[in-house]
C-alpha cells in the first residue's frame, strides 16, 4: 500500500532505494509504530532520507501522499467510540499534559465523551458554526474543527490552531536544507563540511568522547580520554566581489565568509570588484591606499591552495576582455589575463555566482566568465556548493 508512497519520493529527487524501502516496511510489520501519525512521519523519514538536503522534498512529498492523514470522519469517529480503553489511555499519557487529563477526568472521561460525541452527531442535522456544544468550526465545543476546547476531539480539520497536534510535515522546518534554495549561514557550513582533509597538528587535545565511553564501561570509573585535535587541513584563498551589482548579495556573501572562517584554518581572503586586476585588499575601506598586488598573491600562495572567487559576474564585457576597459581605474592588462594567470597558479579553482543560474544565458560578461573557468561556475545554492566542492576536491 506504500508503493505510490515511496513513487512519489523516487519523483520529488529523493535518491531512496529498494533496500530503504523495504527497511521502512519491516519496521512498519514489526509494529515501531501504531496508530501514531507522527511516528508514522518519523519512521519514513528516517529509513528513507539519508542526505538533509532532501528533508524538505521528503516532507513535501509526504503532506501530498498522505493529505488528510489526521482528518477524522463521521464514520471513523463513530467507530473510535469503540476503540480498546487501554489503548487510548497510552494515547493520552503520550499526547496530553496533566492539566488536559483533569480536565478530561471533570468530563468523565474517554468513555463520556465518546458517548457525548456519538450523541451529538445523531442530534445533528446541518453544519454548526460557533458555539459551545454542537459539532461544528470556530467555536469551543468539545468536538470539531477551528475552536479551542482542551479536551476536544478535532474534525476535519487539516492543521491545527493551537498546536494541540501539529503536523510536522507542514511546518517544513527544513526548507532552509533544500538543495535550490539561496545559502544561509547553517546551509553553507552544511556543503563547505563536504571538503575535508582532515589532519592532526599541534599540541592542543580535543575530549575524545568515545574512548572515554568506552575506558569508562571498561574500568567501572570515570576515565576522560584525549586525543590531538582534528584540524581541516584544506587551504583556501577566498576571492570576494564586493560593490556595485554586489550590494544586493552582501548578506549571503557575509554569511559565506562567516561560514569558511569557522570551516577552514588556513583561509586567506581579499576582496576585488568585477574583475580580477592587478591590485586586491583586504580593508574595503582602505582599497585605493592599501592594495596588495596580484601579482605578490600569485607568488605568496602555493599551488596548495584552491581558490574561490564569489561575485555576480555581471559587468561590461570590455572590463573582463579589453585593456582599460575597468570601469575604476585604467588597467593595463585584461582581466582575463588576470583570471588566466590565478587558474594556472591555482589549478583547483571554482567561481561562485549568486545570481540564479537560470539568469545567467542573459549576461554577456557571466557566459565569458565561465567560459574562463571552464564550466567551474556554480550558483550560491546548496547544490551548487555542493556541486562545487566536489569540482574542488
Amino acid at each position: 500500500m506504500f508503493v505510490p508512497f515511496f513513487d512519489q519520493l523516487r519523483e520529488v529527487g529523493i535518491p531512496v532505494s529498494l533496500r530503504e524501502y523495504l527497511a521502512f516496511l519491516e519496521g512498519m510489520q514489526a509494529g515501531l509504530v501504531t496508530y501514531d501519525v507522527e511516528g508514522f512521519y518519523y519512521l519514513a523519514r528516517t529509513a528513507m532520507v539519508k542526505d538533509e538536503r532532501h528533508l524538505d522534498k521528503f516532507d513535501r512529498a509526504f503532506a501530498s501522499a498522505f493529505e488528510g492523514l489526521e482528518q477524522i470522519s463521521v464514520d471513523q469517529v463513530l467507530k473510535a467510540v469503540d476503540l480498546p480503553e487501554d489503548w487510548l489511555s497510552k494515547m493520552a499519557e503520550k499526547h496530553l499534559s496533566d492539566k488536559e487529563k483533569a480536565e478530561i477526568e471533570a468530563l468523565g472521561g474517554f468513555d463520556k465523551l465518546m458517548e457525548t460525541l456519538k450523541e451529538r452527531l445523531k442530534e445533528q442535522e446541518k453544519r454548526h458554526q460557533g458555539g459551545s456544544k454542537w459539532i461544528g468550526t470556530a467555536g469551543t465545543s468539545p468536538f470539531g474543527a477551528y475552536g479551542y476546547n482542551p479536551e476536544g476531539v478535532r474534525i476535519g480539520q487539516k492543521e491545527s490552531r493551537h498546536q494541540r497536534a501539529v503536523k510536522v510535515w507542514d511546518k517544513r522546518e527544513f526548507r532552509n536544507l533544500d538543495d535550490k534554495v539561496e545559502l544561509g549561514t547553517r546551509n553553507i557550513k552544511v556543503a563547505l563540511k563536504r571538503l575535508r582533509n582532515w589532519a592532526r597538528d599541534g599540541a592542543h587535545e580535543e575530549l575524545d568522547l568515545n574512548g572515554t565511553i568506552r575506558a569508562t564501561a571498561e574500568h567501572g570509573y570515570l576515565d576522560v580520554k584525549t586525543r590531538p585535535e582534528r584540524r581541516n587541513a584544506v587551504k583556501i584563498l577566498l576571492f570576494l566581489d564586493v560593490g556595485g551589482s554586489m550590494d544586493p548579495h552582501i548578506k549571503v556573501v557575509e554569511e559565506l565568509f562567516s561560514a569558511a572562517r569557522a570551516e577552514f584554518k588556513h583561509m586567506e581572503y581579499f576582496y576585488f570588484h568585477n574583475c580580477l586586476y592587478e591590485g586586491v585588499w583586504r580593508d574595503n575601506s582602505r582599497r585605493w591606499n592599501a592594495q596588495t598586488p596580484t601579482q605578490e598573491v600569485l607568488r605568496t600562495y602555493g599551488s596548495d591552495y584552491k581558490a574561490v572567487f564569489v561575485g555576480d559576474a555581471s559587468m561590461s564585457p570590455y572590463e573582463i576582455a579589453y585593456k582599460g576597459g575597468a570601469n575604476e581605474h585604467w588597467n593595463e592588462e585584461t582581466g582575463q589575463t588576470w583570471l588566466t594567470r590565478a587558474r594556472e597558479q591555482w589549478p583547483q579553482n571554482l567561481w561562485i555566482n549568486p545570481t540564479r543560474e537560470e539568469h545567467w544565458r542573459y549576461t554577456q560578461s557571466i557566459q565569458m566568465i565561465a567560459q574562463i573557468f571552464e564550466g567551474s561556475m556554480v550558483p550560491m545554492t546548496l547544490d551548487g556548493i555542493t556541486r562545487g566542492m566536489r569540482l574542488l576536491g
